[in-house]
């Protein structure tokens, strides 16, 4: 159940990036609510899978830019997430670099507002 919660607190997220960064769009034939469901998907993959690999190597530039590296990451993240989805799956989602910047400030900044209202553990 908290995967499920997880998942759609991150496809709440990107759907509000969409809506407000024009740097981030759906194009295709795709729906737009299933692009954003399914890249809510491999982006929660990439935060397990790789997102700690790129910090864990890149744990210098954050101690010296106090943590402001990390921008740079979720941006990556984002648009990796974007390309995997685009390349791989069909599902024509574009990311531009600087939708990316200030889509994963979105992104983060709506996933930790949401995250609040969600109880830690399961009753």
């Amino acid at each position: 159940m908290r995967l499920l919660l997880r998942w759609f607190i991150i496809f709440i997220a990107l759907i509000v990036a969409g809506w407000l960064v024009p740097g981030i769009s759906v194009h295709g034939t795709t729906s737009a609510w299933v692009a954003y469901a399914i890249m809510a998907l491999v982006l929660g993959l990439v935060n397990v899978f790789i997102k700690p690999l790129l910090k864990l190597f890149s744990c210098g530039l954050i101690a010296v830019t106090f943590g402001l590296f990390l921008i740079v990451i979720n941006a990556f993240v984002l648009w990796l997430s974007a390309w995997i989805c685009t390349n791989f799956l069909g599902i024509g989602i574009e990311v531009t670099l600087w939708g990316a910047v200030l889509g994963s400030i979105i992104v983060s900044l709506v996933t930790w507002l949401l995250d609040r209202f969600v109880p830690d553990k399961e009753k």
